[in-house]
């Protein structure tokens, strides 16, 4: 578009062109530019920038070794994660189903004073986190000694049922801060691939000396892929550790009140 300005301005200068002739002239010019679509945006369109592909794969390659390093990072991040969401969503499950069926059962065999029936319930539901404080207790319970029902037999079966508790709460969250690790750092190490990718586009601006767009699209294109990355890995390891916390406070709970029962029966039989 300068080159035809300057052109123009030269071939004005020569002939003397009046005002009218000008405008003749500017309109003769447009016209042809008009009737050839190809030429005007010859004269409009900057150096050609290389295209950037937005497929997995061309995202990939156009990425620098830095940006790679935090896609891996990230990407053994969220196998991680899965693998521990995974984890813990069929042990919770288990142990969810197994407590319903061992729940009364037990009960019943306690009722009629069946200790080893009760025992050997607790024994096929090995899954489930009543059974393992449950019996617990009552093998400790059993096995303190025959004969009359003591404040020391109770005292002492109350302690394994205690330590039954630390015992089975501590693999119910095995995993989790793993987990909340992931879903807190996860974002700030997308960030970094950002930081990176930004850095890469002044670069790109620097040696082709050309501000457009088209210079900084593989820059920009790396730092949100990175980014977004991160997000996607955060968000799902949040959500399911949230969850997870929340069903370990409910078997806390529910194994609170299984201790508490036990020992109330054990009461009962010093009494007898």
């Amino acid at each position: 578009m300068l080159a035809f300005l300057y052109n123009f301005g030269s071939e004005a200068a020569t002939r003397h062109f009046s005002p009218g002739g000008i405008l003749l002239v500017i309109l003769a010019h447009f016209s042809q530019l008009a009737a050839n679509p190809a030429a005007l945006g010859f004269w409009f369109q900057d150096q050609a920038a290389p295209t950037v592909g937005f497929a997995p794969l061309d995202l990939w390659n156009n990425m620098g070794w830095l940006a790679r390093g935090v896609v891996f990072v990230l990407f053994i991040m969220s196998i991680w994660s899965l693998a521990v969401i995974i984890d813990r969503y069929l042990y919770f499950a288990a142990a969810r189903k197994q407590s319903r069926d061992f729940a009364p059962r037990v009960a019943g065999a306690l009722r009629e004073n069946k200790l080893d029936e009760a025992i050997k319930v607790a024994d096929r539901n090995k899954k489930s986190h009543l059974a393992e404080v449950v019996t617990a207790g009552l093998q400790e319970f059993r096995n303190y000694g025959g004969g009359q029902v003591t404040v020391e037999q109770v005292e002492s079966s109350k302690r394994a049922l205690e330590r039954s508790e630390a015992i089975v709460h501590a693999k119910l969250k095995r995993g989790l801060g793993g987990l909340a690790t992931i879903g807190s750092t996860a974002p700030f190490v997308g960030l970094f691939g950002t930081v990176a990718g930004i850095l890469k586009a002044f670069q790109e601006i620097a040696v082709q000396k050309t501000p457009g767009i088209g210079a900084v699209a593989s820059g920009i294109s790396e730092a949100l892929v990175t980014t977004a990355f991160g997000l996607l890995v955060a968000i799902p390891a949040v959500m399911c550790f949230n969850y997870f916390t929340n069903k370990v406070e409910a078997f806390d709970v529910e194994m609170d009140n299984s201790s508490s029962e036990l020992v109330d029966y054990f009461l009962k039989q010093n009494r007898r």
